[in-house]
């Protein structure tokens, strides 16, 4: 039976997805912004058509499972979904606010995660318990391996384009990579869209378990995906001005060349980690990205200070967003 908490839950779910939209726009379109390939206004429609494309050609959802399975479904009660959420949209927004470019995905589950432990103890029971240990480390893994992986692939395609395009005239090049930047930039909001909207799909998955409108196992009802691939889209195509400039811009100065690059190296990333199944972070991958294109001209031209500062922010969203998931539904509680 359809509730109205199971109503808020989904309404707040979708919000969460718009908002995880406009959060990570930047990731998709801060480069391509930076080289004056697009406008943003048409950056943000370009990246909003192909997280919208999604839809139509990823269909095993394994990230959508993976984030399912985080909390034991013993565990899981539709107040526990609910703070959840609204300690990953409270992060979100704090994080939007001061143009840090931190983690939706790694929010949302920490959240999820906080509340399902809170629950346990409540139950009194062990809280660790209520989590899927094994999914939840193999997660904070990609923490480090994400970006990693990112940095890596950016700077050896950088390497390979320039001793390709040694001998090409500079202003032949730029306005080679300029167009082949649209390329990739797309290839890059089609993985965000792909790996982000599958998020928020496993936790709407949970809520109609928990609430008995459908069994553990069961199909998921095809208005989930398309509902979490139309708010990501529409959050996408508001944009996220405030971390386009982090990303664009601070961590180091980008040429097309180096868009390409970083772009191509984020999307291959984000395909591989979708095809594992592992909810990886697109901020992260984009980040590490970037700075691999940086480390091929100097160690110095990467803005470290910034870089830090990201890792920071990195390092503390899953742990506080734990934390008041855990506050909010102990209030949860008491009503």
């Amino acid at each position: 039976m359809v509730t109205s908490l199971l109503v808020v839950v989904v309404l707040l779910a979708l919000i969460f997805d718009f908002i995880n939209g406009f959060h990570d726009a930047a990731n998709s379109i801060a480069t391509v912004v930076s080289t004056k390939v697009l406008t943003p206004f048409q950056a943000v429609l370009w990246a909003a058509a192909f997280n919208f494309l999604a839809f139509f050609l990823i269909k095993d959802h394994k990230v959508a499972n993976t984030v399912a399975k985080t909390v034991h479904e013993n565990f899981i009660t539709m107040h526990v979904v609910m703070a959840g959420l609204i300690a990953a949209i409270a992060w979100n927004l704090v994080t939007w606010w001061f143009g840090i470019p931190s983690s939706s995905s790694h929010t949302l589950i920490g959240g999820f995660a906080g509340a399902g432990m809170t629950n346990a103890i409540f139950m009194g029971v062990n809280p660790l318990t209520a989590v899927n240990t094994h999914e939840i480390l193999r997660i904070a893994a990609y923490i480090v391996l994400a970006p990693l992986i990112g940095l890596v692939i950016a700077y050896v395609i950088t390497i390979i384009i320039l001793h390709l395009f040694k001998n090409s005239r500079p202003a032949v090049a730029e306005r080679w990579f300029k167009a082949v930047q649209l390329v990739s930039s797309a290839a890059l909001s089609f993985a965000h869209g792909g790996n982000d909207a599958q998020k928020v799909m496993g936790i709407i998955y949970v809520a109609l378990v928990a609430e008995n409108v459908i069994q553990q196992g069961q199909h998921m009802p095809d208005w989930i995906p398309l509902a979490c691939y139309s708010a990501i889209a529409a959050g996408t195509m508001s944009g996220g001005w405030k971390i386009v400039k982090t990303m664009g811009s601070k961590i180091t100065k980008v040429t097309p060349l180096e868009g390409v690059s970083a772009e191509t190296a984020g999307a291959i990333t984000l395909f591989m980690t979708e095809r594992l199944g592992i909810p990886v972070s697109t901020t992260h991958t984009i980040t590490g990205s970037i700075i691999g294109v940086g480390l091929t001209k100097r160690v110095s031209a990467v803005r470290w200070g910034v870089t830090i500062n990201l890792v920071w922010a990195w390092i503390i969203t899953i742990p506080i967003s734990a934390l008041v998931a855990a506050a909010v539904f102990s209030i949860i509680q008491l009503f």
